[in-house]
């Protein structure tokens, strides 16, 4: 350690202050580093101690290494986590939020094993023991599964350029039913989850389109609308982008948008290290997303 700060301060004398120790103990140090080498690692003067060449190229050799050690050393430094976390969700949300997220616990050895899918089949994981923690998009009612509120995803009405000049405005804005009535949707599975929300919220019916195509990845969803195959409805966080490039649009804007809430869901009983920490760093990483 003193003599990469000798190295990088340039003066026994910064490199004792730096190491809170005093000015005779960094040069012990160096006096035995350079007994042990061989050779000179300084040239000492008034203006301080200029590296030779063979110290430049040991800082080379050992400056990362050394600062590395110095990280896991420091004593205010977050305990290292050990152990596998299994934590499950939807495909966009994992990949785009949740598991980001977490790269902090990754880098203090937590071990991420993630599975992608529908909510009830992850929730019937996590209480048969096969997950430790489910971003559930439904409120868990089994009596063995605890849930906390995660964050809220927003609801937009979307669709091409190209297919919104085809609707009548009038129309879409005093009776949207009717409106939307005759053209095709792109949906995320055939029962329509996230279309059949907003149609009850916003207006008190179910939809009566036929799904054009149906794909399980909200991503795929927003490309073929994209591509005019149809007009669906998206969480903001998928659809954002796509909309400031102008490549979809709001349709319909409600007073108040559709919200749906995420729960983080844990099997009752059960905790380790790994899974507090996942569980306390969304819930405050998802403080600061406000509405997806």
């Amino acid at each position: 350690m003193a003599f990469l700060e000798i190295y990088r301060s340039g003066s026994l004398s910064a490199a004792a202050e730096r190491l809170g120790v005093s000015q005779p103990a960094v040069s012990g140090q160096l006096a035995r580093l350079e007994s042990h080498l061989g050779e000179k690692l300084f040239i000492r003067s008034a203006r301080g101690a200029a590296p030779t060449a063979r110290a430049g190229a040991l800082a080379i050799q050992v400056g990362l290494h050394l600062d590395r050690l110095r990280e896991v050393l420091r004593p205010d430094r977050e305990a290292l986590l050990d152990g596998d976390l299994r934590i499950a969700g939807a495909s966009e949300v994992m990949a785009l939020r949740v598991l980001p997220a977490l790269s902090g616990l990754i880098a203090r050895g937590l071990r991420i094993r993630a599975t992608l899918g529908f909510s009830h089949e992850l929730l019937d994981s996590l209480a048969g023991g096969h997950v430790d923690l489910v971003v559930a998009s439904t409120r868990p009612r089994h009596p063995e599964i605890d849930a906390v509120p995660f964050v809220d995803e927003e609801f937009l009405l979307v669709a091409s350029p190209a297919l919104r000049h085809t609707m009548d405005s009038d129309k879409l804005a005093t009776e949207p039913v009717k409106a939307l009535a005759h053209l095709p949707l792109v949906a995320y599975s055939k029962e329509l989850p996230i279309i059949r929300r907003y149609w009850r919220s916003e207006f008190g019916c179910r939809p009566s389109n036929s799904a054009a195509l149906i794909v399980p990845d909200l991503r795929a969803v927003l490309d073929n609308v994209i591509a005019g195959a149809g007009f669906s409805v998206l969480p903001r966080y998928i659809a954002h982008q796509a909309l400031a490039d102008g490549l979809i649009e709001q349709i319909h804007h409600p007073l108040y948008p559709p919200l749906n809430t995420l729960y983080l869901a844990t099997r009752r009983g059960f905790e380790s290290p790994g899974l507090s920490e996942a569980r306390k760093t969304l819930l405050t990483e998802a403080a600061d997303w406000g509405a997806l």
